[in-house]
């Protein structure tokens, strides 16, 4: 394992992040915040509770897995695109580092810097609404799967991308939809039993329903069952990215 080329990669994109510091962390907690200031006071008023939660804190760990999806996809789909885009992947390709030591060094800035900005939301969401962490070990693992996981769905995606608008694509009109009908925003036994079992098809919501048990102890599926999901979508981008190096799609042409 080659450890200086993975440090090398690491702090190379850890340090683009810090060199945007305004895009990068500061507009989507502002972003956030407005979602807290726009559904607290708009849908708040109009539903005190639910399931014995305020429904300020329980759209909480809703608006955190929304900006830790959207942004570990883009980090590392930007992350690994950029080289694509100006011709320095081939220095890459040729350099001594497998491709294990690359998607290591990508996809673990990526989750990093998802993590770290999870972290700083769910920070910020203390001082619009009081919120209590039953399961702190577990939503640190939720939130670190699922950032690994988007990472590489993202890695993919910048893999594919053959130009930037391509990089949105999937984030703005397939990835956010879904959060948004993932039960970010409520509860899906709030629905009508036909649109209830249509959620159930919805990735996301395994992932937003076990973030939120680890916050409060309730959850719309089994937590179980939610793990599972995350697992299995993992598996899925890892066998993905094996598959691309190991046949050069869209690598080496």
């Amino acid at each position: 394992m080659n450890l200086h080329a993975i440090r090398a990669i690491y702090v190379f994109e850890m340090a683009r992040t810090f060199r945007t510091l305004l895009q990068s962390i500061v507009s989507p907690v502002i972003s956030t915040s407005l979602y807290f200031v726009v559904f607290g006071s708009a849908i708040g008023s109009r539903i005190s509770e639910i399931g014995g939660i305020s429904y300020g804190a329980f759209i909480v760990p809703g608006l955190i897995m929304l900006s830790l999806l959207t942004h570990s996809i883009s980090n590392a789909s930007f992350g690994i695109y950029f080289p694509k885009f100006v011709g320095t992947i081939y220095e890459l390709l040729s350099a001594p580092i497998s491709y294990l030591e690359i998607v290591i060094s990508y996809v673990g800035a990526a989750a990093t810097k998802s993590t770290m900005l999870g972290l700083i939301i769910l920070a910020t969401a203390t001082l619009f609404v009081p919120i209590r962490i039953e399961h702190p070990l577990w939503m640190m693992l939720f939130m670190v799967l699922t950032a690994v996981t988007f990472s590489l769905f993202g890695f993919i995606i910048g893999i594919w991308a053959d130009n930037f608008e391509k990089l949105q694509l999937v984030p703005l009109l397939i990835v956010t939809p879904l959060t948004f009908l993932g039960g970010s925003f409520y509860s899906i036994d709030m629905l009508p039993p036909f649109w209830r079992t249509v959620t159930l098809f919805n990735p996301v919501l395994y992932l937003v329903s076990g973030f939120r048990w680890s916050f409060y102890g309730v959850a719309d599926v089994n937590v179980g069952i939610s793990l599972g999901m995350t697992l299995v979508f993992l598996g899925a981008c890892l066998v993905a990215v094996w598959w691309i190096f190991k046949t050069g799609w869209r690598v080496k042409a």
